[in-house]
């Protein structure tokens, strides 16, 4: 007999009888081969890349475990097992290729994982609109290949692109590499479609804009699987680029770095990359650099002529203000591994405690809230590196990126929360964003009384009336305490 895999936050779970009715029903709206309650499948499930998951998966247990999992090939099919769910109060957690980094995944409470990989359908490139329309299970980097064979681009390239999905980058509100020429998520979707807990379908209109009150369908991005389940979503496309531009510079300092940047921003233009690193940062990937420096890598792509005149504009910036020109080398070599996390796995390997930590600041904090994020990493005990990177730039500010790496002589997951109560601390101390791209999901759900105050409560009253079984993806958010969960 198979011994019991150990769930460290399990809060409960349906009755046994209660799942297989469901899945025998689901089992007749989707097909049997679209429903399983095998190990296998409940197991890679059943997490994301949460950090602290690997912890636990490491010693042989998981977060949490979902009784089943189902695979809809259309949105009339999701429709039709979200409202069997929330007709038998089934929790169920959408899931797409588990990339997130913060637990969003966890079911928590068991039930039904909504496995959305079988929808991965274009469904149309409208060529004169620039707008195609694809399905939430769509592979990133597939959805990008795609779109470059037919002479175009998402602009979309989350370090995630080749383990994510569309609908993914919707429920978290993410952020690709390339954004500063091309937007984030939510700029670059013209409207989704969705899925409510009771089956109900809607669709936003694939208009460039309304004035026509909120739009209900945009209340989606960056829901994270609370109000229900994003199916589909028509988003811009752009003509592949007539030129790229590659360009780096080092500086003696951060402060100087970072007003070049504000100042790139203040003209207009707007490189694609944009991507500033402390000395740490700058030792560890351009060896060949000086880690006494700072470097700044940009890229710039589109129309030649534009590229033309953003070239001319950023030099002169970054240049006026103490920048050493280092050429296009460590652009390409940062093109070539961006993608790589190879060495993140090697030190969980050997035992060290790790992660990434972005913020978002304005220029005038910037650099002070990175001051004060790395003090406090590097101020519990065991931390050997605490560093940082600025990207995803704007004219009113940047993303802070934060890296820390430990060995921990006390409990993992104690120096883990330590770790993030001190981060938080800072970070809310200097008036900065406790995310910019990575979302909320479990873990950061700690603290979104303190972002958000009575704001808060407004999103559980919307919730509330969009969910009032409290099927969807629950625990997270912050909208309600987990138990087994806590600073």
């Amino acid at each position: 007999m198979t011994e019991p895999i150990r769930t460290i936050l399990q809060e409960s779970r349906p009755d046994q009888a209660v799942i297989d009715r469901y899945a025998r029903a689901a089992a007749g709206l989707i097909g049997a081969e679209n429903v399983s309650a095998n190990h296998v499948d409940l197991l890679s499930t059943c997490r994301d890349y949460w950090p602290v998951n690997s912890i636990w998966m490491l010693e042989g247990a998981v977060p949490a475990l979902p009784q089943l999992v189902v695979w809809p090939q259309s949105t009339e099919e999701v429709s039709q097992l979200l409202a069997l769910a929330n007709e038998q109060r089934i929790p169920v957690v959408p899931y797409g290729e588990g990339s997130g980094a913060l637990g969003g995944v966890i079911p928590l409470r068991g039930g039904v994982m909504i496995d959305l990989k079988r929808m991965n359908k274009l469904r149309s490139l409208d060529q004169k609109n620039l707008l195609v329309t694809v399905e939430a299970g769509v592979n990133g980097e597939l959805y990008e290949e795609h779109l470059n064979r037919a002479g175009y681009t998402g602009g979309h390239f989350p370090q995630s692109l080749r383990c994510s999905t569309v609908g993914g980058w919707l429920a978290c509100r993410a952020a690709g590499q390339f954004s500063t020429r091309y937007g984030k998520i939510e700029d670059i979707a013209v409207s989704t479609e969705a899925v409510l807990a009771d089956g109900t379908i809607f669709r936003g209109r694939r208009v460039p804009r309304s004035s026509t009150g909120p739009r209900v369908d945009r209340l989606m991005i960056g829901s994270e699987g609370i109000f229900g389940v994003i199916t589909a979503a028509t988003l811009r496309v752009w003509p592949l680029p007539e030129k790229r531009h590659l360009a780096s510079y080092t500086f003696e300092n951060l402060d100087d770095g970072l007003e070049a940047i504000r100042l790139v921003m203040r003209s207009g233009a707007r490189p694609a990359v944009v991507r500033l690193y402390d000395a740490v940062e700058t030792g560890n990937h351009f060896p060949e650099l000086s880690d006494q420096r700072c470097a700044l890598i940009l890229l710039i792509e589109g129309a030649r002529t534009i590229v033309d005149a953003e070239q001319e504009v950023i030099a002169e910036h970054v240049l006026a203000n103490g920048a050493e020109e280092s050429g296009s080398k460590y652009v390409e070599h940062w093109l070539e591994t961006r993608f790589n996390i190879s060495a993140a796995s090697r030190l969980l390997q050997k035992g060290a405690v790790l992660d990434t930590i972005e913020v978002t600041t304005n220029w005038h904090n910037a650099l002070s809230t990175y001051l004060a994020m790395q003090e406090a990493l590097k101020g519990v005990e065991g931390t050997i590196m605490a560093s940082g990177h600025w990207s995803h730039v704007y004219p009113e500010g940047a993303a802070l990126y934060m890296t820390v790496v430990g060995f921990p002589a006390e409990d993992k997951i104690t120096y883990y929360k330590k770790l993030w109560q001190g981060a938080m601390d800072a970070s809310l101390a200097e008036g900065a964003a406790i995310s910019h791209h990575h979302g909320i999901g479990l873990h950061r759900g700690l603290w979104m009384a303190e972002e958000h105050g009575k704001g808060l409560e407004v999103l559980r009253r919307i919730k509330g009336a969009l969910d009032p079984h409290g099927i969807m993806n629950p625990g997270k958010l912050g909208l309600e305490e987990v138990a087994k969960w806590q600073k």
